[in-house]
């Protein structure tokens, strides 16, 4: 007998409207656990109200939704003690120590004086905070806060985590850092549903992508399958003498040719089966390709295609 494995974050026509303003407009998630689900869209889109919806911070209009196997109208607390939320804006006490603020949220989870240090003690040892553990946080860089705020966040051990932009206004160090605790994170079994506003990000991290644009999901897939929807992408072949040049743009037709390179640019979705039957090709008419790039689009492409504009923050900053 088999079993179908439950969704850690399910939602079906999630709707939200703040006075004559539509945020949501019906929208589904379907979030495997123990995976990386990354919500983009342009500011305003209604990524931090989904994020606020699901983790009982704001009350949805209608919609179904269950988190952490648990109904969210009729089972908050049963989801607020499954969960943990990293917001926007850092919730670490800048007066208290670094253990000081773990320890704070442990008493607030019940967890007992002594599970609490326990589990302070832990976290500080897992996000490299044990030097900066008796020192104010208000004395904290930017990435040292970010991730005593995550570590805050996981002290009730959940089994989601959301992160609504965690990484904004860090360095690429810290940046980078901050991308391997989440691998980590889901690597062990947690799920994790992050909204970002760096589609490098995403790209890096994510299993599944939503794009949310005027309230409405406009594309979901893997960073793979969202690049594979908008055109552009092509094979640039390279070959070692005119002779073989020639005999490919014979084979193939149409294609993009640089004599003086030695090259050819072929349309091609850049996908594994693509490839292979552009190779067999070769294969068969005896051409000799001497080197190959697959160039496709990135999330950049996708977000503009979607949603008519261009994300400008897709690279982050030095």
């Amino acid at each position: 007998m088999t079993t179908t494995r439950q969704p850690a974050i399910s939602a079906t026509g999630l709707r939200k409207s703040f006075g004559d303003q539509q945020v949501l407009a019906g929208i589904d998630l379907n979030v495997a656990a123990g995976s990386i689900f990354s919500l983009l869209g342009p500011n305003g889109a209604g990524k931090t109200t989904t994020v606020q919806i699901l983790s009982t911070l704001v009350a949805a209009d209608g919609g179904d939704v269950r988190v952490a196997g648990h109904d969210l109208a009729h089972e908050p607390a049963a989801v607020r003690a499954a969960i943990g939320v990293t917001g926007q804006y850092s919730a670490v006490d800048d007066v208290l120590t670094g253990e000081e603020n773990l320890v704070l949220m442990g008493d607030l989870l019940h967890l007992g004086r002594h599970t609490a240090r326990h589990r302070a003690t832990e976290l500080l040892e897992r996000f490299d905070l044990v030097d900066a553990a008796k020192k104010r946080a208000g004395a904290y860089s930017g990435g040292m806060r970010r991730r005593l705020d995550l570590a805050m966040s996981l002290v009730g051990s959940p089994s989601v985590v959301f992160l609504d932009e965690p990484t904004t206004g860090l360095d690429p160090r810290s940046r980078r850092n901050m991308w391997q605790i989440i691998r980590e994170l889901a690597a062990g079994g947690v799920t994790v549903f992050l909204t970002t506003q760096y589609l490098e990000e995403a790209d890096q991290l994510s299993d599944l992508v939503a794009v949310l644009d005027h309230g409405q999901l406009v594309a979901e897939g893997s960073p793979a399958e969202l690049k594979r929807l908008v055109p552009g992408g092509h094979v640039l072949l390279e070959f070692a003498d005119s002779a073989q040049l020639d005999a490919a743009a014979r084979a193939l037709g149409p294609a993009l040719r640089d004599d003086e390179a030695l090259s050819l640019q072929v349309p091609s979705d850049g996908s594994v089966g693509a490839i292979k039957a552009l190779f067999d090709r070769f294969d068969d008419e005896a051409i000799t390709v001497d080197n190959f790039a697959v160039h496709t689009p990135d999330l950049d492409d996708v977000f503009f295609a979607l949603t008519g504009q261009p994300h400008t923050d897709k690279v982050a900053p030095p």
